[in-house]
């Protein structure tokens, strides 16, 4: 605590003024504040999302339904690349607790490929539904449906693309403090998305069977 004195009156007792020390803040505190924030500005955005889906989702305008463009076999394989992924990036979240940059490095590399098969293989879907004349402009419900899922790929892409500049900076820099930040803050994004695709999963594809 600071003890502060007023002197500019001579003779006369100085009042004595406290004021408190500001309490230390950890390394990065902010930053997993500031991310935190971020990722449940995410989720309002996602819950939009699937509210729009839930509302247009059975308006087919006398065109496909999901019976008619879905092919589960395929989103089962999808769906688990990325729940593959997410178990290497908590491999690679081990090998760094343990200040092992090589197999830091390896492990997001195997997470990259499974976070790339996946957009691959959503792309590959959708070029297939275009193909068909199955175009966001076909009905509400391809039009949902291309806005939910495309946005969750977008923010897979940008995760992949976030997580080759660390594997860069942790190659060049290695396991320093600040890169084991970004690293962490990576991960809460990464598992996040997988939670997301759980939903998208059950709730577009699964449920959208059953209609």
């Amino acid at each position: 605590m600071t003890v502060l004195t007023d002197t500019a009156t001579p003779g006369a007792q100085a009042p004595v003024f406290y004021v408190a020390d500001e309490h230390e803040h950890p390394e990065g505190a902010s930053t997993y504040l500031g991310f935190w924030i971020y990722v449940m500005s995410d989720c309002l955005i996602f819950a939009c999302l699937f509210a729009t889906f839930g509302v247009l989702g059975g308006n087919y305008a006398a065109g496909p339904a999901p019976k008619d463009v879905f092919e589960l076999p395929i989103v089962a394989v999808n769906t688990a690349m990325l729940l593959l992924s997410s178990i290497t990036y908590g491999f690679a979240m081990l090998a760094m607790d343990r200040d092992k940059t090589g197999a830091t490095l390896g492990w997001l590399a195997v997470t990259a490929l499974f976070g790339a098969a996946f957009v691959g293989i959503e792309l590959h879907e959708f070029a297939g539904l275009i193909h068909e004349g199955a175009t966001p402009q076909r009905s509400a419900f391809l039009s949902s449906f291309f806005t939910l899922v495309g946005t969750h790929g977008l923010h897979v892409t940008s995760g992949l693309v976030w997580m080759v500049v660390l594997m860069v900076q942790v190659a060049t820099k290695g396991l320093v403090q600040a890169n084991k930040r970004r690293l962490l803050c990576l991960s809460m994004f990464w598992h996040f998305l997988d939670v997301v695709w759980i939903g998208v999963f059950t709730f577009v594809y699964l449920l959208g069977m059953l209609r």
